[in-house]
């Protein structure tokens, strides 16, 4: 596949129950979607915010990217994206979604999403990370760290709050020695003509159980490519989150 096969789509909204303007909060001498859009910008050449927010459009502008605007009714940043894939009237082929609050995202991670559809039969590719047993059996436990299995061609067999898989015969906080866990990171790519498809499904038992949007797409058969990162990463999901980007941007002299 070429460069111009790729459009990178970036989903980002004002209004948010935990964290109102986030996009808009300032890291160092940036936004925090200034901040994501020059890290993607260095994996993809076509890259779009996708608001439905004028002062984050407005935003945007005042920095050179492009935005385009979506509507006010998505309930998650997929349908957001496709919108937003329609409404640039783009041909690529394959559409990734980069998180609007991971203002520290790794080139190298979008690369390696990329890749994945090195393989013609990749219909949705993700990213996952080998969790590290130091950080203990508490931080595995975490609920808002979703837990992956994959098949032997890397291909994800379910995703869960709960940990998984259970390890027989140990006490559970011997289980992130046993065996090796991995993490979901939250960055999605798909072929265009498979986000038609996917969102226009409704929303499935498993998802609605463990309110993981995925799940939606293994429920209804279709498969997941998953490709490996190690690299850390620092999502921002409250002012405290922001705090700890501020002062990790003040002590990198980023």
């Amino acid at each position: 596949m070429t460069e111009q096969d790729f459009i990178a789509v970036i989903p980002a909204r004002y209004a948010s129950s935990r964290f109102p303007g986030k996009p808009l909060a300032k890291i160092g001498d940036m936004t925090m979607i200034e901040r994501v859009y020059r890290q993607v910008k260095k994996a993809v050449e076509n890259v779009y915010v996708a608001t439905d927010d004028e002062r984050i459009a407005n935003t945007v502008k005042e920095f050179g990217g492009n935005v385009v605007m979506t509507g006010t009714h998505h309930k998650s940043g997929t349908d957001r994206c496709y919108e937003a894939y329609l409404n640039i009237g783009s041909n690529a082929k394959v559409i990734i979604n980069v998180q609007g609050d991971e203002p520290f995202v790794d080139p190298s991670q979008i690369r390696t999403i990329k890749e994945c559809f090195a393989d013609n039969a990749t219909q949705i590719a993700t990213l996952i990370r080998p969790f590290d047993p130091s950080r203990g059996f508490e931080a595995l436990f975490d609920k808002n760290t979703p837990k992956v299995v994959i098949d032997n061609d890397m291909y994800a067999l379910y995703f869960s709050r709960s940990i998984i898989p259970y390890v027989r015969n140990y006490e559970w906080n011997e289980w992130v020695d046993k065996t090796q866990y991995y993490t979901h990171i939250g960055m999605y790519a798909y072929r265009a003509d498979i986000l038609k498809e996917i969102t226009a499904l409704p929303q499935s038992s498993l998802e609605i159980a463990e309110s993981l949007e995925q799940l939606r797409w293994l429920q209804n058969g279709y498969k997941i490519k998953t490709g490996m990162s190690k690299c850390p990463t620092i999502g921002i999901d409250t002012p405290d989150d922001l705090e700890r980007a501020r002062k990790y941007v003040t002590e990198h002299h980023d």
